[in-house]
């Protein structure tokens, strides 16, 4: 039997699992870092013009493309969020659980130990009480 986390992901479909990757994917250091050195790459390029220019300045080509990359981004981007906020209500919802289940034992432990205490002191207060007779008992002699 495995945890709430492990139903979860077991019960992702294909399409759930890419668009997390998508959303881990661009949302990376490493991702702005090649998106970055790509951009500086296409405008040096269209630029500096060593080839033939397939997207002079105001590079409209290019901005076709990163309005395309996200118009697709952002819906992706947005499934996972989803995701996300259904795994945080699921894992509060098992932390509850949890915390009401230790909350009854905490309450079981608290009942058993001051039914201890209160035998202990019973048992206290009969031996001051035999103490007490016996000290009368002895006085008397």
């Amino acid at each position: 039997m495995g945890n709430w986390h492990d139903k979860h992901e077991k019960s992702l479909k294909m399409g759930d699992r890419l668009a997390d990757s998508v959303a881990n994917g661009m949302g990376s250091w490493r991702f702005i870092i090649f998106q970055s050195i790509f951009v500086v790459i296409w405008m040096s390029m269209n630029v500096i013009a060593l080839i033939a220019h397939w997207d002079p300045y105001p590079f409209i080509l290019l901005n076709l493309i990163f309005s395309t990359q996200a118009a697709y981004a952002a819906p992706i981007i947005m499934m996972s969020q989803n995701r996300q906020s259904q795994r945080d209500r699921i894992q509060a919802q098992e932390d509850y659980v949890c915390n009401m289940e230790a909350k009854k034992e905490i309450e079981a432990l608290q009942l058993q130990i001051s039914d201890l205490e209160a035998k202990k002191l019973d048992k206290i207060i009969r031996m001051l009480e035999e103490m007490k007779k016996n000290n009368n008992y002895s006085s008397r002699k």
